[in-house]
């Protein structure tokens, strides 16, 4: 797994702002997944625990699936820095948000995170070089209003749950930068190995500090499996998606997150549904279908959302 046979500067894939979106649908579905499985724990394990066997289930099934199919050797530590940066952002992140997922509503908990595509908006012209078209602008507007609109969060009863998933919500943002960064130079398998490695090794290493360990039972061990799975899969699309679009395209599509969060917590906890969230989820799906419909356009024209000749290699 040296990566020899892996190029310095991967050729990057035809801008696809289509392909991109319906691989973010998967991200959602199992990042929605994942946080119900949180909530059925029920605070049997702390956060680090959880992340400890998520990122070690992750391991194996990245492993398996790369041996398989022959594509192991393209791990490589040659961006070990950027794969060290990235990854502990994104734990920090993970374990502010688990936090917030075990102390407020999620709806809460997602309108809150769902600022994340409002920082990515404001940082990739910075760290990435994306143009801020208004389009973009207007979806991400669309969208986080959306977002106020069905979760209506009381800032004035500001609590840890709160600024938790506020504070995760930055993580994510710089989570999605440094993973563009990376799609530039290495493959899926390696973002994938050292995702799940390194967060593994986070989540051991503090799970083991206090020295009071709760081990998987026979109750949890189908939440924790499942937490699993869905993380290498959440992770897998979100990453193929990137590969496929600017950041400040992927992330607003997120925000169709919160519509499905509330079914489901309707569903499976008796959480009302309310005329809200109908007007707020058709904002957000307005502003997806407007991202996807201008980015769609941009593409035909003959060029990618960041000014280049679609298809043509990062800078």
């Amino acid at each position: 797994m040296t990566g020899n046979n892996v190029p310095e500067h991967l050729p990057a894939p035809p801008h696809n702002p289509l392909r991109a979106a319906l691989w973010m649908t998967g991200a959602i579905t199992s990042f929605s997944a994942m946080a119900i499985a949180v909530r059925e724990l029920k605070g049997a394990h702390d956060t680090f625990e959880i992340m400890t066997v998520r990122s070690l289930v992750g391991l194996l099934i990245v492993v398996a699936v790369a041996a398989a199919m022959g594509r192991l050797h393209e791990v490589s530590a040659r961006r070990l820095g950027g794969h060290v940066l990235r990854n502990a952002i994104h734990f920090t992140g993970q374990n502010l948000w688990i936090l917030a997922v075990t102390l407020i509503p999620l709806a809460q908990v997602f309108a809150l995170e769902f600022t994340t595509p409002i920082w990515v908006l404001i940082l990739s012209p910075f760290f990435l070089g994306e143009k801020l078209t208004r389009p973009r602008v207007l979806a991400a507007t669309l969208g986080f209003v959306g977002i106020l609109v069905v979760a209506r969060p009381d800032v004035g009863g500001l609590n840890l749950g709160m600024l938790a998933a506020a504070a995760s919500a930055v993580c994510f943002a710089l989570t999605g930068i440094t993973t563009k960064v990376l799609t530039r130079y290495e493959g899926i398998v390696s973002i994938m190995f050292w995702l799940t490695l390194l967060q593994g090794v986070f989540g051991a290493t503090l799970a083991l500090w206090d020295g009071a360990v709760r081990w998987p039972t026979a109750a949890t061990w189908p939440w924790l499996l499942v937490i699993g799975v869905t993380g290498v899969v959440a992770h897998f699309c979100l990453t193929s998606a990137l590969r496929l679009a600017s950041t400040s395209f992927v992330m607003p599509i997120d925000f169709a997150r919160l519509p499905l969060i509330a079914v489901a917590g309707a569903v499976l906890y008796g959480e009302a549904i309310e005329v809200t969230v109908l007007a707020g989820a058709a904002l957000i799906f307005a502003g997806n279908y407007l991202n996807i419909w201008a980015e769609t356009r941009r593409t035909r024209g003959g060029h990618a959302a960041d000014g280049r000749p679609s298809g043509a290699p990062h800078p």
